[in-house]
């Protein structure tokens, strides 16, 4: 079993950063793709960024394009989502997501995923 713990959450207030990170247990984080995703009030689920096994495929949603970047560290288990010039959109619960096979093609890091994060609140202040 994976385990996922995000942090780095909390208040902020509009046009603030702040950077999530996800530890993660396991022997395997290094092949595995890593995401992190986000729900907000009444809203579904969506995709925020997802980093491939090696890092070398990368992909964001169009709302945090230019304003996030996600990269890993597979030394430490960790992968990190910089959030900048955050707006309330943002707010939101945000979820880190691990997946232990690959895939390939243009939609490689949509769902599904294998193990999921309990998720950190990110409350975006005006």
């Amino acid at each position: 079993q994976v385990h996922l713990v995000e942090s780095g959450g909390g208040l902020v207030p509009a046009g603030g950063n702040l950077r999530l990170s996800c530890a993660t247990s396991g022997r395997t984080f290094s092949s595995y793709t890593m995401g992190w995703f986000r729900q907000a009030p009444g809203k579904e689920r969506e995709f925020v960024s997802a980093i491939s096994w090696s890092g070398g495929s990368i992909a964001y949603a169009d709302s945090v394009k230019g304003r996030a970047t996600i990269s890993r560290d597979n030394a430490k288990n960790t992968v990190y989502l910089q959030m900048n010039s955050l707006n309330s959109e943002d707010t939101a619960i945000y979820y880190c997501t691990a997946r232990k096979d690959p895939r390939y093609g243009s939609r490689w890091y949509e769902v599904p995923y294998d193990y999921w994060g309990q998720g950190t609140q990110v409350t975006v202040s005006s």
